[in-house]
């Protein structure tokens, strides 16, 4: 593979193939051959995947990592090898230093020399008694000192999703930790790239748009970015691949899961308040303008312990009088958990149900009991027993969609924060040298940015028209452990003029009620002719604790949009 002493080229082409555990096979092998790369990453940790592999670890020690990037590198480690393309992943999870082993294990059966490197400290389990998993999150210097010792593949533990870049990036370029607006560019770079496909079409809020164009969503390509030494990129895919990328999916992967101006990681804190995107040709954006300023003094460390036990039965109410339905099976229910109730008892009435339907399914209602408790056998057998029970001798039309089981663990996430100092960051080369990674030595305490100043608003006379919101603004919305974020931005400067003063936290409340007794930050991004939002307390507890019917909040941004509003005539 390339060697670590050529000098470095003025592009560094870093793709993506893998977005989170389970993302499509494939990629590796098509971002591989479709064209130019240089090194490729893989994200495939989230809060929950460290749920999941803390608990496959305690039934085998020898795991903790994700086995499928293990299966991909069996087809395509010496493919990597003939093109020069070194691999960075942050599949090791739990277990880095196995997930490693098992690599070169692999490498010597396939005859594929190659030198595999790791990076671990972000493991403080042992400092958090109880704790499933407690992991901090590490920046890209570990990944730096890998790839400059001329490692062909590192694996790491947890590291911030951006790092995956950022320590490619500084390897390459020679930047050090003072290089802050250099980083500050791949941290951008590498938070466009993390999630895969929602770079290059998925999920992408005016998909419509785009097919009714010709375009092809079926199997969106994987996206890339061509760093250059100055921090600045372009955002791109290989060609002939499918989806789309331009300034409005970029724009809504960079507003994905952030919490205002100042996007802070272990290397450094991005200033999203000054990315400039432009569109520099087809299925090319290019991102510069990016300032960056010293990280703040404390690593963020996420814990997940197991919550207790969890059980739901939805049940199924047809036809008229859905209300009084309801109202008797939670009577009915109620007096069932009268001799052992469940901790928490939460119920749901969605209506879907329509009048006079044509069919028996939109005729229906759904009413959903979710239960937790410490017991299992509280979500379990005293639930099932109850809700079977009133099969005869409930509401007429009496169904539920499945019996329920014997109740399941579920997770709960909480992040604390601790001193740079206090892990001790270490990449472990190929030969097994240990280098040690000094803490951040220049920090900044985050503090929130300016408000920015919004542009003038419209003209109060214009006629309007009631209408959703999402014909003028897209959103993209996602989970950060119980809160959720919800970026929406404008495609036209007419449209962010209203934009920016007709979306305020009040009127976000008054469409999504659902946010109306939690607090809502509002955070302008003008640049990006943006608004973003983060609801505190919306998740609960974490995404797997399930607190709600959407756990993850992936679709919080498409009932912003589907919300109705008097919009201008002129922006519709």
């Amino acid at each position: 593979m390339t060697s670590p002493t050529h000098p470095a080229g003025p592009v560094l082409r870093i793709g993506n193939a893998s977005g989170f555990y389970g993302d499509r096979f494939d990629a590796m092998r098509e971002m591989l051959t479709g064209g130019e790369l240089d090194v490729l990453t893989g994200d495939y940790l989230a809060e929950l995947t460290m749920l999941i592999l803390g608990r496959d670890r305690l039934k085998d020690p020898g795991a903790g990592y994700a086995r499928t990037f293990l299966r991909q590198l069996e087809e395509c480690l010496g493919l990597a090898h003939e093109r020069g393309v070194r691999i960075v992943a942050n599949a090791g999870g739990l277990n880095p230093a196995g997930l490693a082993d098992a690599v070169r294990k692999l490498a010597d059966r396939l005859g594929v020399p190659v030198r595999v490197a790791h990076v671990e400290g972000d493991d403080l389990k042992d400092r958090y008694p109880g704790s499933l998993a407690a992991h901090a999150y590490l920046g890209g210097f570990g990944i730096a000192a890998c790839l400059r010792e001329g490692a062909d593949i590192v694996v790491t533990g947890r590291v911030t999703d951006a790092a995956l870049v950022t320590g490619p990036a500084a390897a390459h370029f020679g930047w050090g930790p003072g290089d802050h607006d250099r980083l500050a560019g791949a941290v951008v770079a590498g938070h466009v790239l993390e999630c895969g496909a929602q770079a290059t079409g998925g999920n992408y809020a005016f998909f419509d748009e785009f097919q009714k164009r010709g375009g092809d969503l079926r199997r969106p390509g994987f996206p890339l970015a061509e760093l250059h030494e100055d921090g600045t990129c372009v955002i791109t895919k290989h060609p002939g691949t499918g989806g789309l990328v331009d300034v409005g999916t970029v724009t809504a992967q960079l507003l994905y899961e952030t919490g205002g101006a100042r996007y802070a990681g272990p290397d450094v804190t991005a200033r999203l308040d000054t990315v400039r995107l432009t569109q520099d040709g087809p299925d090319r954006v290019r991102v510069d303008g990016v300032r960056g300023e010293a990280p703040p003094p404390t690593l963020k460390v996420g814990l997940n312990r197991l919550g207790g036990f969890r059980n739901e039965v939805v049940f199924v109410l047809t036809g008229l009088d859905i209300e009084a339905k309801a109202a008797l099976v939670r009577r009915q229910m109620d007096e069932a958990f009268a001799k052992s109730r469940p901790e928490d008892v939460r119920w749901d009435l969605v209506r879907t149900d329509r009048p006079d339907a044509s069919t028996e399914e939109t005729a229906s209602a759904l009413l959903r009991l979710v239960v937790r408790d410490q017991d299992q056998e509280k979500v379990g057998r005293v639930l099932s027993g109850a809700a079977v029970e009133l099969a005869l001798a409930s509401y007429p039309g009496f169904h539920v969609l499945s019996p329920p089981g014997k109740g399941t663990p579920y997770g709960v996430f909480e992040d604390v924060y601790v001193p740079h100092g206090a892990v001790d960051h270490v990449a472990v080369l190929h030969d097994g040298r240990r280098i040690a990674v000094p803490p951040a030595h220049d920090t900044l305490v985050l503090e929130e940015a300016p408000q920015p100043p919004l542009p003038e608003p419209p003209l109060a006379a214009e006629p309007t028209r009631r209408a959703p919101l999402g014909l003028v603004a897209g959103a993209r919305s996602g989970d950060k452990g119980g809160n959720a974020n919800v970026g929406v931005w404008a495609r036209t400067d007419e449209a962010w003029r209203w934009l920016a003063h007709e979306l305020t936290v009040e009127r976000f409340q008054e469409l999504l009620p659902e946010s109306g007794q939690l607090k809502v930050t509002r955070h302008p991004l003008p640049g990006l002719r943006a608004l973003d939002f983060v609801v505190e307390g919306i998740l609960g507890e974490g995404v797997a604790a399930q607190h709600r019917f959407d756990p993850q909040a992936k679709a919080l941004g498409e009932w912003l949009r589907s919300r109705h509003l008097d919009i201008p005539e002129s922006l519709l």
